[in-house]
């Protein structure tokens, strides 16, 4: 058996090749944005082509995470991370090739794919290395660090080299972060032990249906937000999921070999962690989207102005890091858990009754959220991988990931549908009227207060659920 680490130093190469994964799924989309105009131009792209540039990796990482993450737990979940960093770096350079908008599209799921091999491995390769909850925070956190500090800089670095470079350079940049995560996966992580694996045959009826399922549902917000709630299309992708999801669980509780032992996911840890990824996700992504119009629109800023005005979500996000290990150690992983979600909550509830009074209160909600968001990505990821066996830690991880992608979208649909409903005309038009600005502000006001509601349950069963477990001393 091999010695596992006794500190964050002793395992370098695999912290910087485990960073090297995250940072690609963090940097990606963030970066990509910036050159959309760019790519429409120059590959004479539809509006509804440039949207699922972005849109096709959302919806292929999101819905295949749960079966990579079940694959990579049976057949181990280095060699399933190498291959997707493979995967990774031939659709990279692949970019230098496209010519065509369709072209791009694929290859964008190509990367979605390889982003759902790798990115549930990152941080249960981290938890796996460790033998002392302390150390994985610590490893998780600086991770995160890493992936948060490329979505910062995302935006302003694609704008720079877009200014000296093609816009294919955007892409081809994960080629060498690809072999950096390949060395150090390869140097610092030795191969699953087949002890540690998962030896039962995958459930494939339950993938597909799963898979099914993560895709409809993430496709629904966006039917929302474009078609508005008027059109039978959203209502129909979203009763699909539902009625997905319920067939999703006839089948693991009826499955001989589920894809996801749904007794597991009862687990104080892993409900509770899961309940509150799932409220940070639901509130990071809506208020983003709030925030970013109700500058813009308005307040009248500039895409400049704007940006700035989202810096104090941007610096807590970043340097919040260095805060993280010291608040978990004083308040004990599940009590950091439940404190940093009701900081999420409270952020969505400032926004909700007073962002229509001053730049102030946003600032505030916005630095609530993401200190909420900085301690409980890592604290109740850690804590979902703590209440599970260990031949099944990956699916742990993606089971996490996907939590937060699905509320992620059904937080952007609640708040694209209350705009839709409340507000008439041509909400990116120019020049408002008295009645619309007010028409604006009462929505922001509902959209708010709405996900506050439902963040606060999910928060709440969290609370629930977390007080069923024993909390640990961390060194």
């Amino acid at each position: 058996m091999v010695a596992q680490p006794s500190s964050l130093r002793e395992a370098w190469p695999a912290l910087a090749g485990l960073s090297a994964v995250f940072l690609f799924e963090m940097l990606d989309n963030s970066i990509l944005n910036v050159a959309l105009p760019t790519i429409g131009r120059e590959l004479h792209a539809s509006t509804t082509a440039l949207q699922w540039v972005t849109g096709a990796y959302a919806v292929v990482f999101g819905g295949l995470m749960l079966a990579f993450g079940a694959l990579a737990d049976r057949a181990g979940r280095r060699k399933i991370m190498l291959i997707g960093l493979v995967l990774l770096a031939v659709a990279s350079l692949a970019t230098a090739f496209v010519t065509t908008a369709e072209q791009l599209i694929a290859v964008r799921v190509a990367m979605g794919v390889a982003a759902a091999m790798t990115t549930p491995g990152s941080m249960a390769l981290a938890f796996r290395l460790f033998a002392e909850d302390g150390l994985r925070v610590r490893a998780i956190n600086l991770i995160s660090t890493v992936g948060l500090v490329g979505l910062a800089i995302g935006p302003t670095a694609g704008g720079l080299v877009l200014a000296v470079a093609p816009w294919q350079v955007l892409l081809l940049a994960n080629v060498p972060i690809a072999v950096l995560a390949i060395i150090g996966v390869r140097v610092g992580i030795v191969a699953d032990d087949p002890a540690g694996l998962h030896r039962d045959p995958v459930d494939v009826a339950g993938a597909a249906l799963g898979t099914v399922t993560i895709v409809v549902a993430l496709v629904a917000p966006t039917l929302f937000v474009e078609a508005g709630a008027g059109s039978w299309r959203p209502w129909a992708a979203t009763a699909a999921a539902v009625a997905g999801a319920v067939l999703f669980v006839v089948r693991e509780r009826s499955a001989r070999h589920p894809l996801l032992d749904l007794k597991l996911v009862a687990h104080p840890l892993v409900s509770s962690g899961l309940a509150f990824k799932a409220a940070a996700g639901l509130a990071t992504a809506s208020l983003g989207y709030l925030v970013t119009l109700q500058l813009q629109l308005d307040r009248g800023w500039s895409p400049a102005l704007a940006a700035v005005g989202l810096l104090p979500q941007v610096i807590v996000l970043v340097a919040g890091g260095a805060f993280v290990n010291p608040f978990v150690r004083r308040a004990g992983l599940e009590r950091a858990a439940w404190i940093s979600a009701v900081s999420v909550v409270a952020g969505l509830a400032v926004y909700g009754l007073l962002s229509n009074y001053g730049y102030v209160f946003v600032a505030i909600a916005l630095v609530l959220v993401a200190a909420g968001l900085r301690v409980v990505g890592v604290v109740a990821g850690v804590n979902v991988l703590r209440g599970l066996p260990e031949n099944r830690t990956t699916i742990g991880v993606a089971l996490t990931d996907t939590a937060t992608e699905v509320t992620s979208g059904a937080g952007l649909a609640i708040a694209g549908t209350t705009l839709a409903v409340l507000f008439t005309g041509d909400i990116a038009a120019g020049g408002w009227s008295v009645q619309q600005t007010a028409e604006f502000r009462a929505a922001v006001t509902v959209a708010g207060l709405t996900l506050t509601v439902v963040a606060a349950a999910l928060v709440g069963w969290g609370i629930v659920r977390s007080r069923r477990v024993e909390t640990p001393s961390l060194v």
